[in-house]
């Protein structure tokens, strides 16, 4: 199966921006702002090749091992990504883990990272709690509306990688762009969202908490051809130079032959190969690379800030 384009999904959220332009040109509709790009999620269309104008989950049904290759666990997307734009503050929420996700009928939980593409002087994440806060003092916090106080905040700086493990309290402020990696899982449980009209979920909220958690952020590893941003459960996220061309080979380095994710966080570039039609990889587009792709080149067409995302199968994973 050839490496194609995936059309992002825009999704409205109460939190997000009017305009997403220069990142993404599109423009909201009145009263719809947008905050999250959807770059593969279950339904997302595939924009080129044979696979054109299926959605995600419909592909990776009929065509796991070609996608994912042989052995893989799940026969569906093993990872969302996204790219957030928040103008507001985000609720405070949590995210339960596999074991509790399915205790309650889902396939899975939800462990992410953020990469920050950008970010203003003064940008802000709440990762984890304060040292010494306890499950009472949360739940106080969340009725009293003082439950920031009890969060540990970081800042954040372009560049910056920060883990957000399951269970860990977590909540995005204004100021930074951030590309979101994550198990392909839509659960969220909120706990505090600064009075707005949505629906939290405070008991299981409260039962997926972890008051320690390996969140944080994340040094990056310099290899000889490539800057490794995190190598965690679930996922691995790289920034690979290009410098004018690399080939498909190169690009795996030691990870072998499996489903990639090529993300352009700046600049464009081309993807050909011999048997299908070269691909475009615009300004924060992706492409995915399926196990059974041919060999390819990856074009430089300016400027081009290449990231590669590839799962990491954890054990019993589903």
């Amino acid at each position: 199966m050839a490496p194609f384009r995936i059309d992002p999904k825009f999704d409205v959220r109460v939190w997000g921006y009017e305009d997403l332009r220069p990142w993404f040109d599109r423009v909201a509709e009145a009263g719809k702002p947008l905050g999250e790009v959807w770059l593969t999620g279950d339904m997302c269309v595939a924009a080129t090749g044979p696979q054109a104008g299926k959605r995600l989950d419909a592909l990776f049904a009929e065509a796991a091992e070609a996608l994912l290759g042989a052995g893989a666990p799940m026969r569906q997307s093993p990872l969302l990504v996204k790219v957030l734009f928040a103008r507001e503050k985000l609720s405070v929420q949590v995210h339960p883990d596999d074991r509790m996700a399915q205790k309650y009928g889902d396939p899975r939980g939800k462990t992410e990272c953020w990469y920050a593409l950008a970010a203003e002087r003064g940008a802000k994440v709440a990762v984890g709690l304060k040292p010494g806060v306890t499950l009472e003092q949360v739940e106080q916090g969340i009725h009293a509306g003082t439950l920031e106080e009890s969060l540990h905040t970081l800042e954040v700086d372009a560049g910056d990688v920060i883990f957000v493990d399951a269970g860990t309290v977590h909540a995005i402020w204004p100021g930074a762009v951030l590309l979101e990696t994550q198990q392909n899982c839509d659960l969220t449980y909120r706990m505090y969202d600064y009075g707005r009209p949505r629906e939290l979920h405070i008991e299981k909220s409260l039962e997926a908490t972890r008051l320690v958690t390996r969140a944080g952020k994340v040094a990056p590893k310099k290899l000889a051809d490539r800057t490794v941003l995190i190598d965690a459960e679930y996922f691995r996220v790289e920034r690979i130079p290009v410098e004018g061309s690399r080939s498909s080979e190169s690009l795996r380095g030691e990870s072998g032959v499996g489903l990639a994710y090529l993300f352009a966080a700046s600049g464009s570039g081309r993807i050909a190969g011999s048997g299908f039609d070269a691909v475009d990889l615009p300004a924060r587009g992706i492409v995915a690379v399926p196990a059974t792709a041919p060999e390819f080149t990856v074009e430089d067409f300016g400027g081009l800030d290449l990231i590669r995302i590839t799962p990491n199968w954890p054990e019993g994973a589903k």
